[in-house]
């Protein structure tokens, strides 16, 4: 669990109630189901028609990330490249095989199979780096879900509180139905902004983060299957390594 995106979380929301209260408002108050609707269907809709169904849905399975992370496999993943190192130097390239069976990771078994297939080092490198960049390019739309969310809820909120302030117009001669119509124009407002710059945004640039962890992760990985292809120095790998275990 990321403690700090649940605390982050708390604190933005506690930090709205509270000043709700504080300024003598009543909770119920912000609690409009119809300004809610118009919000967030009117904004998953337009990101929707943006985005392709599949990045849709990934961007929307990536919020998980924000609460629980991906495991840190940096540490599992350096015993797995001191054995590959170890294996191809001893036993040449080929014995790399019977590691490649026991690898989960697809990116680190498709690296192992060129090398043992006994694809050039800087075609293996190329076509690494083209993996690689692939998965940054499809897993940062997936992140955009969330950047254009942050982009259309406030305008959103400001549609729901013009469509209030028409329901209050149409009533006038009503007044108690008034009361509903200013409410769902000021929350309205509230929800886009707030969703926005709270909750949308935030999620947006934690997963970011994350997305850019994992792709240096593989560029690193990449960098040592080239070096094991090229039969560079066992000192090479091992800095590689250093440099793996000490990333932030």
């Amino acid at each position: 669990m990321d403690w700090s995106s649940v605390i982050g979380l708390a604190l933005a929301l506690a930090g709205l109630l509270v000043g709700q209260a504080l300024e003598g408002g009543k909770m119920a108050s912000l609690l409009q189901p119809a300004a809610f609707a118009i919000v967030i269907v009117g904004t998953f809709g337009a990101v929707l028609l943006q985005t392709r169904l599949r990045t849709f849905v990934r961007g929307l399975e990536m919020l998980r990330w924000v609460f629980l992370p991906p495991a840190d496999t940096r540490a599992a993943l350096a015993r797995d490249i001191g054995q590959w190192s170890l294996t191809a130097r001893r036993d040449g390239t080929l014995a790399l095989e019977r590691l490649m069976e026991n690898t989960a990771d697809r990116f680190n078994a498709k690296g192992l199979r060129m090398i043992v297939d006994g694809i050039a080092p800087d075609k293996l490198r190329q076509l690494l780096d083209v993996e690689i960049s692939a998965y940054e390019m499809a897993e940062r739309q997936a992140v955009k879900v969330w950047e254009s969310a942050a982009g259309y809820s406030p305008t959103i909120g400001i549609l729901g509180a013009v469509l209030g302030l028409i329901h209050v117009m149409e009533n006038l001669t009503d007044p108690s139905k008034l009361g509903n119509g200013i409410a769902v124009a000021f929350v309205s407002t509230i929800y886009g902004v707030g969703l926005a710059n709270l909750l949308f945004l935030p999620v947006a640039n934690k997963l970011k983060a994350i997305v850019t962890r994992r792709v240096l992760q593989y560029e690193i990985t990449a960098a040592v299957l080239y070096d094991i292809a090229t039969g560079d120095h066992t000192r090479i790998i091992e800095e590689r390594v250093a440099s793996l275990l000490h990333e932030h």
